[in-house]
């Protein structure tokens, strides 16, 4: 996903709140199976209809998408939106530092690849 800067001051801002930072990173670490809205309120200690207005704002930004199970709705992190962002920051941070980019690359795979293993 290509994000405009638009988009990134839209992701900006949602990050921007701690207890949306901490469900977007809960969401990563959930991966593909994401987290049941109720769990996600548990996780941060927010009312459910607190929660609904965070993750809303999260998902109206791009970063994490939503999808029903039953009569759960489960949350996932928009690994497209998430990388469109990071992708953003080295078009517009680095260009010309190909060494810059590289770090971030391998930092990536890193995690990634630990990830996997454990």
């Amino acid at each position: 996903m290509t994000m405009d800067e638009k988009q990134a001051l839209d992701a900006f801002g949602a990050l921007s709140q701690e207890t949306r930072l901490k469900i977007v990173r809960m969401l990563v670490m959930a991966g593909e199976a994401g987290m049941a809205a109720g769990a996600i309120s548990a996780a941060v200690g927010a009312s459910s209809s607190r929660t609904s207005f965070h993750l809303a704002h999260l998902e109206r930004s791009g970063l994490i998408s939503s999808r029903r199970e039953a009569r759960s709705i489960v949350y996932m992190a928009n690994f497209d939106g998430l990388s469109g962002l990071v992708d953003f920051l080295m078009r517009d941070c680095c260009q010309g530092h190909p060494l810059m980019v590289a770090g971030v690359n391998e930092a990536t795979e890193a995690c990634c690849s630990m990830a996997e293993t454990g």
